[in-house]
């Protein structure tokens, strides 16, 4: 196998007139030696098995994590890829396990197969005072109690551990009294709405261990993140020490971007990312170097594969495979195993090659788009490089807001630091369906409120009033009736889900939660599952049941709706240079009253279709400026362009937002209007898209500045004539983004911003 030379890679690229162009920066990340100290004092056999597995020392971070562990510290260990973070964890339990057996742990994995990656290796050691198992959803039933009465490390998901082990945690009692240590693994993974969720299930479990006598401290792994220590502490409700300084070794990278060529000036469309992320790949894998590129969907890797199989010859085309989720097992653990062993060049994938999963050592890792969190993109381009080689990261861009402002803004990319992750434990949609959960465990005592955080006990309340708690003998119980646990949906927005069926089979393809039905299940609806394309023949409201057939159309579908927001409650609030500014509780009524239905190639609209659906009402949390009329006339917007330049500015700033809080667009919405009853004046709103909020609008808000900056320079620089994805159309816009106003956008901003 070749060693990629990515300097004179590049060289090539800049040589070639047709591509020169599009490279629009490299950055050099130089070699970095490693910070090796002598493995601390540990009990026999620790030594000797690091030493079979060639691990002569460890790095000051490492020391530092195991430390702060031994001055019963809870510790995160926030370092990049390939930085030793497993070892910490594996080390602080062996550590417990051979000075007392009868010591336990639990290790909590974002994703099942995480999960068995990490068991080989915690297995290495081979210490048989370890005593380890995989404890999830695919764990057959029969050999569940054998686990639970003889394994000392269970390694699960928050998925399994608040539907299957906290209900019953009876026959986890021994378990839990002797619980050491709680770890989470790539803790970054944990925001937004499912890092709420995490940080009930949590506090759940350390409320059912304290219940039975076990006082366990936590470790938690993450990518670098802007604040690790304030996510550890959401998530666990405990103090934590960060671990940040980075000692491990890494090879130089040439770190490039690259920006798809212009095709029309004044629509500003541009070439599309993943052809241009075939390019790339195809010209590596000539080179036999192997390369990983990341796509953001299924369908989108499944192109890029197939896209660079046929530009290769025959005999080359049967190693370029697509990896996502939705195979089988057995196929993932095959296609992993090529790639480590070399059988395949390259790979298409989704996030799910993202995470820490053994694919051995690659030379080059090729981002089809940025993906959305500078932890997410430098957990992909860290897949290349891993053994201190040096290596090849190219990030494509896409022709969105953000990647078009990061590709001609690289110091906000490689110096500034990275976002924050978001989330919100105080959110009482999210809080009180834990609390019934905390409830039907154990019935809750008065203090125990204090697990959950401040937020708990207006909610306790809230639950008592409705009649979901019950007071008995000074403790609160939960209702006779069904468990509550199945009805909540860690992953999801709101507990109501909506099944999607195959009408043909019955078969349950998949789910999607209440907030979003009407917008992806709607009647006549193309849906995509697993790279399969149905049409929504049904959308039962009553059974929350929608049946889809298989279709073969050349067209896609976006909705048409109108939105309405209402201030409930201002929470804080400050000034823009002249433009007040406020976060609060908001109330949005969106109503989707038909769709498009618009050809792939060309996104040219065939036709409107109107549909008859209720309102659908979010009570959630918004930042929203109160443009004043003297702001309005030093931008020189008329009032005839005042609603095309707020709608296009809402636009923008929603596409920036994840440059200062880790989360998607479509986690976020937006309202503008040219004068809002609520705010007497032109009111731009950008509102978290789940109920109660999720912490993301409010990082928004303290970070304004930076945020309406960098929405700025994104329109101001873009080179299209009125508007176009780059900077102010959206893909997501229920009035097909009309109207919009390019230039009364910039305007409107400058005099804004102080």
């Amino acid at each position: 196998m070749i060693e990629v030379d990515a300097r004179a890679f590049l060289d090539l690229i800049r040589a070639d007139d047709a591509l020169h162009d599009r490279l629009a920066h490299v950055e050099a990340l130089p070699a970095r030696d490693p910070g090796v100290a002598p493995v601390p004092e540990l009990p026999d056999p620790i030594p000797d098995r690091l030493r079979l597995l060639g691990i002569p020392g460890l790095y000051p971070h490492q020391r530092d994590a195991l430390h702060r562990l031994d001055e019963g510290r809870n510790v995160i260990v926030a370092t990049g890829t390939a930085s030793g973070k497993t070892l910490v964890y594996d080390l602080a339990f062996a550590r417990a396990a051979v000075a007392d057996r009868r010591s336990t742990a639990i290790f909590v994995f974002p994703t099942k197969a995480l999960a068995r990656d990490q068991l080989r290796q915690l297995r290495a050691l081979r210490l048989p005072q370890i005593r380890a198992a995989v404890y999830d959803g695919d764990t057959p039933s029969e050999e569940r109690p054998l686990i639970r009465r003889t394994a000392n490390v269970i390694l699960t998901n928050p998925d399994m551990l608040h539907a299957g082990i906290l209900p019953g945690h009876a026959r986890w009692a021994d378990f839990l009294l002797r619980l050491a240590f709680v770890v989470v693994d790539e803790a970054h993974v944990c925001r937004g709405v499912f890092g709420s969720h995490v940080a009930m299930v949590l506090r759940r479990l350390r409320r059912l261990a304290a219940h039975y006598g076990g006082h366990p401290r936590f470790v938690m792994a993450s990518a670098t993140i802007g604040n690790p220590g304030e996510l550890a502490e959401r998530l666990a409700g405990l103090p934590f020490h960060a671990v940040t300084e980075d000692a491990s070794p890494r090879g130089e990278k040439l770190f490039a971007l690259w920006n798809p060529p212009l095709l029309d000036d004044e629509s500003g469309a541009r070439g599309s990312a993943i052809t241009e992320a075939a390019l790339l790949l195809g010209r590596l894998v000539e080179e036999e170097t192997r390369t990983i590129g990341f796509a953001r969907s299924r369908r989108a890797a499944e192109i890029l594969a197939d896209a660079v199989r046929r530009s290769l010859p025959p005999a080359v085309q049967g190693r370029v495979k697509a990896y996502r989720a939705g195979y089988l097992p057995e196929e993932r653990r095959a296609l992993e195993r090529a790639l480590a062993e070399g059988d395949l060049l390259a790979v298409a994938s989704t996030t799910a090659l993202e995470l820490g999963i053994d694919i051995g050592s690659l030379d080059a890792a090729i981002l089809a788009g940025y993906p959305g969190t500078r932890a997410s993109m430098w957990q992909q381009a860290g897949r290349a490089g891993r053994r201190a080689e040096s290596s090849l990261a190219v990030l494509v861009a896409q022709d969105d807001p953000l990647d078009q402002y990061l590709v001609t803004h690289p110091e906000d990319l490689f110096r500034k630091p990275p976002e924050d992750a978001v989330i919100d434990p105080t959110n009482r949609y999210v809080l009180g369906p834990h609390l019934g959960c905390a409830a039907r465990e154990h019935p809750l005592a008065p203090d125990e409120a204090s697990f959950f955080g401040d937020g708990a006990p207006p909610v306790v309340a809230d639950l008592v009033d409705r009649g979901e708690l019950v007071e008995r003998r000074g403790r609160l119980h939960h209702r006779a009736g069904p468990a509550p646990h199945q009805a909540v949906d860690i992953r999801s927005a709101s507990g109501r889900l909506f099944m999607i069926v195959e009408a043909g089979t019955g078969s349950l393809l998949g789910t999607v939660d209440e907030a979003r039905a009407f917008v992806q299940v709607h009647p006549g609806a193309i849906y995509l599952h697993q790279g399969e394309q149905y049409e929504v023949a049904e959308l039962d409201l009553e059974r929350h049941v929608a049946l889809v057939r298989t279709s073969d159309a050349d067209w896609y579908t976006q909705t048409r709706d109108i939105t309405d927001i209402e201030v409930l409650g201002v929470l804080t609030e400050s000034k823009l240079g002249e433009t007040p500014m406020f976060f609060g509780d908001a109330r949005v009524t969106n109503h989707v009253v038909g769709f498009v239905r618009k050809l792939h190639l060309t996104g040219e609209i065939l036709d409107e279709v109107p549909l008859a659906l209720p309102p659908q009402v979010l009570d959630t949390r918004s930042v929203w400026w109160a443009v004043p009329d003297q702001v309005i006339a030093r931008a020189t917007v008329t009032p005839a362009a005042l609603p095309g330049a707020a709608h296009a500015a809402e636009h923008a700033a929603i596409g920036l937002l994840p440059l200062v809080a880790t989360c998607d667009r479509w986690d976020i919405g937006g309202v503008s209007t040219a004068l809002h009853p609520d705010t007497g004046s032109c009111a731009i709103f950008i509102y978290d898209g789940y109920p109660g909020g999720a912490g993301i609008t409010e990082r928004g808000f303290a970070a304004s500045e930076r945020w309406l900056g960098a929405t700025l320079e994104a329109i101001r620089v873009c080179p299209c004539g009125s508007g176009c994805p780059s900077c102010v159309q959206s893909p997501k816009c229920g009035n097909g983004n009309e109207p919009l106003d390019k230039t009364g956008a910039v305007r409107l901003l400058e005099a804004i911003l102080p």
